[in-house]
């Protein structure tokens, strides 16, 4: 039997930023929910937008940035978003 390796979840981060720190935790919170009710989940990948000039250029004015299956969700604070944004992503087709 093999295993469906789960899809990357990137949150394009940038040290000190509160706001990261907050989508970091409500991202494993809703990850861990989708989990204990059965639902498939994704695996979290941190980038630091520092260390690649072009995800400083594209995401600097925006982070958190949240991507999966080739969406972007920017400015990714908002809990019912990020719900949303992973219920759309992990449930649908865009995966």
């Amino acid at each position: 039997m093999s295993v469906t390796p789960l899809p990357e979840l990137i949150l394009y981060t940038r040290e000190g930023c509160r706001l990261c720190d907050d989508t970091r935790a409500t991202i494993h919170s809703l990850l861990e929910d989708r989990a204990a009710r059965g639902q498939r989940t994704a695996a979290l990948h941190e980038r630091d937008i520092s260390t690649d000039p072009v995800w400083e250029q594209q995401f600097s004015d925006t982070i958190p940035v949240v991507e999966l299956g080739g969406r972007l969700l920017k400015l990714a604070t908002s809990p019912l978003k990020l719900r949303r944004f992973l219920d759309d992503a992990l449930d649908g087709s865009l995966v």
